[in-house]
């Protein structure tokens, strides 16, 4: 307990100390993939009112970002998924000091509301409700597409399900369930979980799933250090696991 309060006091008190230094209408340049908005979203008016800074965001899915960095976009603070922020860390975009993990998600089943929940409570339950669907939707870029494309390979109907698949672009990959273009959709569970137009069917099993980790650092050529380091120390701090959680993500334990 006294662990707990003593990382909000010394969290608290750098963000008091952040707020007074700030500037009025200063700017906290931030890239992100949109699988994290549902975090950013709850914990961002927080953030704003504390210090003063407001925070200016730009969305797209993990490897755009991180194609954007490497072509030279301005930015304080990046969030990506830990093997792209590796790979930037090495080519000297991101203090490495500076990484820090934040959250996890797992892929699931999107289908659209009011429709009957599918039974993919098991790979081979799985497997049958993926070649029994008429349209599936993924996302033709980012780590969940490349993760579903190998999923179909793994339970061997690569060959009979793509005729079927929809590829979508960045956070599109709802879009065709809402349409009726599509009876399935797999994509991570935030997204699922934000998009009040579909239900989620439900998580892939176990024995097959793979969980995505979402981790934060500091841009090398960033202007606002002080303020990309507070932001993440809030989506770090214990006092942030519940709205973690509600957006669909497991916290993730340092």
């Amino acid at each position: 307990m006294r662990g707990f309060a003593r990382i909000q006091i010394v969290f608290g008190a750098a963000i008091l100390l952040l707020g007074a230094r700030a500037v009025q209408g200063a700017e906290l340049r931030v890239l992100a993939p949109t699988t994290i908005r549902p975090v950013i979203g709850a914990l961002s008016s927080q953030f704003e009112n504390t210090t003063g800074y407001k925070i200016v965001i730009a969305y797209d899915v993990a490897p755009v970002v991180k194609r954007q960095i490497e072509s030279g976009a301005a930015f304080d603070l990046v969030i990506v998924t830990r093997s792209l922020m590796e790979d930037l860390i090495k080519q000297g975009k991101i203090a490495a000091e500076t990484r820090s993990d934040i959250s996890r998600a797992g892929a699931g089943v999107a289908v659209r509301i009011g429709a009957a929940r599918p039974n993919i409570g098991s790979a081979e339950a799985l497997k049958h409700t993926l070649l029994n669907a008429k349209s599936i939707a993924y996302a033709a870029e980012g780590t969940t597409g490349v993760y579903f494309l190998n999923l179909l390979d793994r339970l061997g109907i690569a060959a009979e399900t793509k005729p079927k698949l929809k590829p979508m672009g960045g956070g599109a990959v709802l879009a065709p369930l809402v349409s009726g273009e599509a009876d399935l959709a797999i994509a991570t569970m935030p997204l699922i979980v934000e998009e009040r137009r579909v239900q989620l069917a439900g998580a892939v099993p176990p024995e097959l799933q793979n969980y995505i980790v979402f981790t934060a650092g500091v841009g090398s050529a960033a202007k606002e250090v002080d303020a990309a380091k507070s932001f993440i120390k809030l989506l770090t701090a214990p006092t942030s696991v519940q709205a973690i959680k509600a957006s669909g993500f497991d916290p993730v334990t340092p």
